[in-house]
């Protein structure tokens, strides 16, 4: 059935289709349309909704929910986010699956809480404290915002992880057409049947077997340093290092499927776009111009922010002559493209803009490939 939703609508019915039942969470611009969808349709469907007192309850109250059994999430924006942050560190260490979204604004502080920026990249991915590491996915439509929704609960569910879905504000209030899959892949974490530690695994790419509180099954809950059965462990060596690495393994071993892209334009290209979220939208009409001048050019679209393939982008970008990097911020995807594609060896740009709700054009993008490449919209030897 073809429905006309907003970004944020669309990761709301996402949710449901994926099996979610539980959420909690606390108002905040421009994410309350995701928490008023699912107040008034959870309860609908057998699922729970809570109004927590503030954010940093909200994460909390979902870790509990996603422990005892429930899928689980919460929504949010960059203040809200931030104050999330020790929650969701905790998550990482107890293995607590939960999806939780930030709607992305302009900040720092109040900012401007009503404009959309993308300036939350590496916040979602480095924003809590020591070695942790979670996965992070942006939808640049509102029919990906449905489908990635879906994919962000398969991944915590499976790999006992928390999945950060990043949206800017121009995708979680633009509408479009949206398109349910007839059928809908949903995972569901596995469930300890015997002897097996909750908190160790014999292969670092498979999450260990979580128990449900109230099961009757023995599981410890600590967010400090403990071994596969959950006993606090806070002096060895031995014990916490084994135990941060797995917890980055079963993310980085299992890259080749997490790590999510749209490849668009030429094979060998001149000029090369990295883009994500709503710019991504407008670097696709860039290339589309430039290659109608006869500039062979290309966009590789992240839909996975974190973690990411380098060595896959690198091969899928070839030796351009110019790399360009899109963002609604003052540039924080550029320092991983730095690391593919030297700066000392490669002209690498960022064509940045945050603030007052003005999206980066594609003729914005189309001058700055052609001023580069030299007059006249031909490649230059």
């Amino acid at each position: 059935m073809r429905k006309l939703l907003s970004g944020n609508e669309a990761i709301a019915e996402g949710a449901l289709a994926a099996g979610c039942s539980f959420f909690a969470g606390y108002p905040i611009t421009p994410s309350s349309e995701i928490m008023h969808y699912m107040a008034r349709e959870l309860p609908k469907r057998g699922g729970v909704f809570i109004q927590a007192e503030d954010e940093l309850a909200a994460v909390n109250i979902v870790i509990g929910a996603s422990l005892a059994g429930a899928k689980a999430m919460t929504a949010t924006s960059g203040p809200g986010f931030s104050l999330m942050q020790e929650g969701i560190g905790y998550a990482v260490m107890v293995e607590a699956p939960i999806v939780v979204v930030d709607v992305m604004r302009v900040g720092p502080a109040t900012g401007q809480a009503t404009k959309p920026a993308q300036g939350d990249i590496m916040q979602a991915r480095w924003g809590r404290h020591g070695d942790q590491y979670i996965v992070s996915l942006a939808p640049s439509t509102p029919q990906e915002a449905f489908e990635l929704t879906i994919e962000a609960f398969n991944i915590a569910e499976e790999l006992r992880v928390p999945v950060i879905l990043l949206i800017d504000e121009f995708i979680a209030h633009g509408r479009e057409v949206v398109v349910p899959p007839k059928l809908v892949t949903k995972y569901r974490r596995t469930v300890m049947e015997g002897g097996e530690e909750p908190f160790n695994s014999m292969n670092p790419r498979i999450a260990p077997p979580l128990p449900e509180l109230g099961s009757g099954k023995y599981l410890l809950i600590t967010g400090s340093t403990h071994d596969g059965w959950g006993y606090r462990d806070v002096h060895n060596f031995e014990t916490h290092f084994n135990l941060v690495k797995r917890l980055r393994d079963k993310i980085m071993l299992n890259l080749d499927r997490l790590f999510m892209y749209e490849a668009y334009g030429n094979e060998d290209p001149d000029v090369l776009f990295i883009s994500y979220g709503s710019t991504a939208r407008s670097v696709k009409e860039a290339v589309n111009e430039l290659r109608s001048r006869g500039v062979k050019a290309k966009l590789i679209r992240l839909k996975t922010l974190w973690p990411i393939d380098l060595e896959l982008i690198k091969r899928l970008g070839g030796d351009p002559k110019v790399v360009i990097v899109p963002e609604q911020n003052l540039g924080q995807l550029i320092m991983d493209v730095e690391r593919i594609y030297n700066p000392f060896e490669y002209r690498v740009i960022g064509c940045n803009k945050v603030g007052g709700g003005i999206p980066i054009y594609s003729n914005e993008l189309v001058e700055e490939a052609l001023k580069v490449l030299g007059s006249g919209g031909k490649a230059s030897n």
